[in-house]
């Protein structure tokens, strides 16, 4: 959704859920070589077709580090590839530029870190909340998650015609 641009005129604002949120000219593998790598991102594996995986423990015992076991192995089975050339690609200018965001922070988050989320809401202007939570705060605190996208809604709604800018 970042990746939206100036010009979505559908979009009255953004939620992030424990996500990046890149700037312009950002790009994962930049941003994820800055530091150690995450837990839950250090045994990636890539397909034939270019394809990233993780592993069922990382998956488990990091990425889903707060999720009843049993649920988060089904979730691991169903998981959706990221192709491995999406962590070089260049954001352009990020649609978070010119619309309102709200972001939910992972404060337990072993695939994007923590600080890093913070980093990105603080420079968006988002509407911020902390949950101590894995990468998956949607399944684990989802009542939270749910809470954050409903203020976000009612915010959006409840502006005046002609304010729906920044």
């Amino acid at each position: 959704m970042t990746a939206l641009g100036t010009d979505a005129p559908n979009v009255a604002g953004l939620v992030y859920i424990a996500a990046f949120g890149l700037d312009n000219g950002e790009s994962l593998a930049a941003l994820l070589s800055q530091g150690p790598t995450p837990p839950a991102l250090a045994h990636l594996f890539t397909d034939k077709q270019g394809f990233m995986w993780q592993p069922q423990d990382d998956f488990v015992q990091h990425f889903a580090a707060d999720v009843d076991p049993v649920r988060a192995k089904v979730m691991h089975s169903v998981q959706q590839p990221i192709a491995g050339s999406a962590f070089n690609d260049a954001m352009g200018v990020p649609a978070w530029k010119s619309l309102p965001s709200w972001y939910l922070v992972a404060t337990q988050d072993q695939a994007i870190p923590p600080d890093a989320q913070l980093m990105f809401a603080s420079r968006m202007g988002a509407t911020t909340i902390e949950v101590p939570a894995s990468h998956v705060p949607m399944v684990s605190h989802p009542d939270e998650a749910a809470q954050l996208i409903k203020a976000a809604a009612e915010t959006r709604t409840a502006m005046p015609a002609g304010h729906a800018g920044r």
